[in-house]
């Protein structure tokens, strides 16, 4: 089963509106314990997802599911969906940079409601490519896939995918279960926007590569959120909210409201994990 694929038409130039950024924050609170303004809005968006997800509790691929199942991290493959070539310093800062957007997700639970977690492991094994010399690397530090073409791009090995593979076990996987990768970060040329679901996150190669070193890169941090299972907003706001960064073009960078609706799937799902 795959969860929602969503599509954020982000505008190039974004209008905050009245954002909290959550870093404003010295920690995450210790228990659910939302501010008396959000939560009325925070009830609005469960009710909302309760009332259109189609199998919102019983669907067992969310991101929670995945780091659950590997106790602490995530692996990721690339698909590098484009005719660029990649040097090895490129490839190294492509993970550097996955890490760093991922972990300010992770900040906002880090010390929350019984988390179990700190800091959470991304790890790069795969890069997948029509053609081989457009990775100019020679070493082995990654699983390489050249010519495997899901959906017009290059994948890779789909014994190796969790989505493919959702009862956890990898048993026609080149190298087990270390060779295993739980999301893709699909990276297209000219792709506008993004798309994100329990399969990762698609976004523009031209606009990942060319925000190696930005702080908030925005269009991904939204779609790792749908990979939680945070909704879209397209066409309703929750009461008193404003801007906001599951809003696509209202914010961009995780907001005091994303943060609490983030944990909001925690406090929900956690006793699925025994917690």
């Amino acid at each position: 089963m795959r969860i929602r694929t969503f599509l954020a038409a982000v505008i190039a130039a974004l209008t905050v509106l009245t954002a909290t950024p959550a870093t404003a924050q010295a920690a995450a609170p210790a228990t659910w314990s939302p501010p008396a303004n959000l939560v009325t809005p925070l009830n609005e968006v469960w009710q909302h997802q309760e009332a259109t997800y189609g199998n919102l509790y019983g669907f067992r691929n969310y991101g929670w599911d995945q780091i659950m199942a590997n106790g602490g991290y995530l692996n990721y493959c690339v698909r590098w969906d484009s005719t660029a070539t990649v040097t090895a310093a490129q490839r190294d800062q492509v993970h550097a940079t996955l890490q760093r957007q991922h972990q300010k997700w992770m900040d906002e639970l880090t010390g929350h409601n019984a988390w179990p977690y700190s800091n959470v492991p991304i790890r790069v094994v795969g890069w997948a490519v029509r053609d081989r010399s457009l990775l100019q690397w020679t070493d082995s530090s990654v699983d390489v896939y050249v010519g495997d073409i899901r959906e017009n791009a290059p994948q890779c090995s789909e014994p190796c995918g969790r989505f493919f593979n959702q009862s956890g076990q990898y048993p026609n996987c080149p190298g087990g279960l270390a060779h295993h990768y739980d999301q893709s970060l699909w990276l297209t040329d000219g792709f506008g926007g993004g798309a994100g679901g329990d399969w990762g996150q698609r976004i523009g190669r031209e606009y990942y590569m060319g925000n190696l070193n930005t702080a908030n890169i925005h269009i991904l941090l939204h779609e790792i959120g749908h990979t939680w299972g945070l909704d879209d907003f397209y066409d309703w706001t929750p009461t008193g909210v404003g801007g906001f960064l599951m809003k696509a073009g209202s914010a961009t960078q995780i907001t005091e409201f994303d943060a609490w609706m983030f944990r909001d799937w925690w406090r929900h799902l956690k006793s699925r994990y025994g917690l």
